[in-house]
């Protein structure tokens, strides 16, 4: 379930990760040659230049920190996009019907959280349409038709591919190394990296596995709310 991410002061052009260079300064991080890949894509890492934000939360299991974060959100009024696997519908249930009961958004992160680009147009449309057939019998909703990558892996002709089954593939611009639980490096950090680079259209990339993210959680809804940023879901973008 792990999403792959390239932070530092240089892009690779070649990567096959999603990557972007931070900046301190509010601004939308540069992608590079990342743009390239993305043009025409029906891509985002970004929204529209305003003061809003997107809370996005990779759910591929539950190890307790999960209904933590739903209670939090739920007392701050916040709605958030969820992007879930087969494994965590299949085992799950009960979460993945709260998420939908509580008004938040579930998009599409595969069923079998493979690599895109080893998957053929068929491939990929029977995993996607697995997933949302699975989901569908459970909560009687359809899923959003909003799509990420697992591991954020791509390369131009998966996204072309994603794009021609009707999904927008949604990326992010900012995320830090979260999902290690071996190594959670606490709420001040999780607070201070994501306020450092909050800009407007901030896509958020947060793993709900993440003790460090669910004890942060409160604090970073409160300090965005009062920067003035309103909180949205990817559909809005």
């Amino acid at each position: 379930m792990f999403t792959i991410f390239f932070t530092s002061t240089y892009i690779t052009s070649n990567a096959s990760g999603w990557g972007f260079r931070k900046n301190k300064n509010h601004q939308v991080p540069e992608i590079g040659k990342y743009q390239e890949e993305i043009d025409g894509t029906n891509s985002f890492y970004v929204g529209p230049d305003e003061k809003s934000v997107y809370l996005t939360f990779d759910a591929g299991y539950d190890n307790d920190n999960l209904p933590k974060i739903l209670d939090t959100l739920q007392e701050k009024n916040v709605k958030a996009s969820f992007f879930i696997t087969g494994d965590f519908v299949k085992r799950f249930s009960s979460l993945t019907k709260r998420i939908v009961d509580e008004g938040h958004l579930v998009c599409n992160h595969s069923y079998a959280h493979k690599n895109i680009m080893t998957l053929s147009l068929s491939d990929l449309e029977k995993d996607l349409t697995k997933l949302e057939d699975e989901f569908y019998l459970l909560t009687g909703t359809k899923m959003a038709k909003y799509f990420r990558p697992p591991e954020g892996l791509f390369n131009r002709t998966s996204l072309l591919n994603v794009k021609s089954l009707g999904f927008k593939t949604i990326f992010w611009s900012i995320a830090y190394v979260d999902w290690n639980q071996n190594e959670q490096k606490g709420v001040d950090y999780c607070v201070k990296t994501i306020m450092d680079n909050l800009h407007n259209g901030a896509i958020i990339l947060m793993h709900s596995v993440s003790r460090s993210n669910q004890e942060a959680l409160p604090i970073v809804i409160d300090k965005i709310t009062q920067e003035g940023y309103t909180f949205k879901t990817v559909d809005e973008i």
